[in-house]
Parts: C-alpha cells; structure tokens; sequence
C-alpha cells in the first residue's frame, strides 16, 4: 500500500536512518541513468558528528544486553564500601551513527562535480551542524557543487542555511543548491507537507545537459520496499509533532484517505 501522503511522510522520521539508506541508493540509480557517460553517481559514507542527545532518539545505537536468567548475579561494590547483589549485569553498546551521501564524479580522473546530501537531523545541530557548515564551504571553495535535500523536522534548518536566510512563511521541509560559479547566493526550493516531492535540476558541469532527480519516486520506492503500510501506526501523533496548523491538515488527510 502506498503512504496515505502525497509527498513527504511525517510518519517515516523515526524510521530515518532506513529511509535515509534507500534515497540515496535510489537517488545514485536515478542520476546514473541520465548521466553523460563520463560522469558516475557514486554512494559514499561517513561517521556522523552527532549534534545533541535529541539526536539519538532517532537512531537505535545503544543495546542493552542481559544475561541468561540462571547465570550468576553480578556483585558490584558501593562508595561506602559494602557489597551490593544486583540480579543483572547491563551494557550500553553504542554504535556510531553512518551516514551515506552522493559524489558525482569524474570517470577518468575521480574528480568531484557534485555532492549530493539528505539531511539527517545530525547535520542541524551542535558539533554535527558546524562540521556541515564547514565541508560545504570547503567543497564550494574548490569547485564542487552542492545539493541538500532535507526532508526531516528535527534540527535547525534555519542555522543549516546560514549565512543566508528568508522571510517567506516557512515549509517543512526545502531543498537548496549552491554553485561554485554563483557563490554569493543559494536556490532555495520549499517543499510543503500538502504537496508532492518535487524534482531537482542537479547542476553538473557548465556544458552538460539538463539532469533531473525527481525525489517523489524515490521516496514512494522506500515506502513501498520499508512495508511501511504495516509499521507505521497512523492512529498516533508523527514523531516530532506537527504544529497546530499542519496537525489538522494531516488529521483530515489521513481521516480522508481511510474511508477511500
């Protein structure tokens, strides 16, 4: 079953780090196709700088295991010296956060055109948020185009988009491009919950031709391929919360789409 929105899920952010996965194969599939041949969409990865402990809720990267029942309790002694028997022993096993993105690269040289990113919640706060900033300042400065695609709620957008800002009514999630050739501005692309994802010119080298990624598909492919339609339970608020405005326009959709 499809998702019951018809762009952005507000429902699938918990569930990020998947969806997050699958847009960017999807995405570097989609580029390939369209690509002159001698430009590749590659997929790369990286450790992510975590911004604060909001963060880490959208992530299962603490484990907690327990011995067996019958095993031995484990004895741990106190500050005041006495001995206290405690029935289990718990260890947090955290795993760090791998974030994965898009280069467009080269075939001859391994040359870097373009980069690709959707934002996760880690790129819009604290440490992971300046450590953003700067590879995007840095990959402007040498020549790199720059595309961000950022379909969460979660982080600051607005400290994302710096040293550039807006007064129009804001939307939930936006899309932006930045291009070594025009390094005073950046192409802002609002993306409303109401509406379909729209599709991106993602910019390449001056004389390729015009490439499109039309981001809708791929995220109804990692709907579809998630089987979100049977984890997502639609009965409860979406995670973060919606404001008041669009809570109500979800509420009436989803109320809507199930008497279809």
């Amino acid at each position: 079953m499809p998702s019951p929105f018809p762009g952005m899920d507000p429902y699938l952010e918990p569930h990020w780090l998947d969806v997050h996965t699958k847009l960017v194969a999807y995405a570097a599939d989609s580029l390939n196709e369209q690509l002159p041949q001698d430009l590749i969409a590659s997929t790369e990865e990286r450790v992510a700088v975590e911004g604060d402990e909001e963060d880490r809720l959208l992530a299962p990267d603490v484990r907690i295991f327990e011995p067996p029942a019958d095993s031995p309790s484990f004895i741990e002694e106190s500050a005041e010296g006495s001995v206290i028997s405690l029935p289990y022993r718990l260890i947090a096993q955290v795993e760090p956060i791998i974030e994965r993105f898009i280069k467009i690269i080269h075939a001859g040289t391994e040359r870097l055109v373009t980069v690709i990113e959707f934002v996760s919640p880690t790129n819009k706060g604290g440490e992971g948020l300046h450590a953003f900033r700067r590879k995007r300042a840095e990959l402007l400065v040498s020549g790199v185009n720059f595309v961000e695609i950022d379909l969460v709620r979660a982080g600051d957008w607005q400290a994302l988009l710096r040293p550039h800002g807006t007064k129009k009514r804001a939307s939930l999630y936006r899309a932006t491009v930045r291009v070594p050739r025009d390094p005073a501005a950046v192409y802002l692309q609002p993306i409303h919950l109401q509406d379909k994802l729209p599709e991106l010119h993602i910019p390449l080298r001056r004389d390729d031709p015009k490439i499109m990624l039309a981001l809708q598909p791929l995220l109804d492919r990692a709907y579809d391929n998630g089987r979100y339609a049977r984890r997502i339970d639609y009965h409860r608020d979406p995670v973060p919360p919606l404001d008041a405005d669009d809570a109500s326009w979800a509420d009436q959709h989803l109320h809507a789409a199930q008497r279809r």
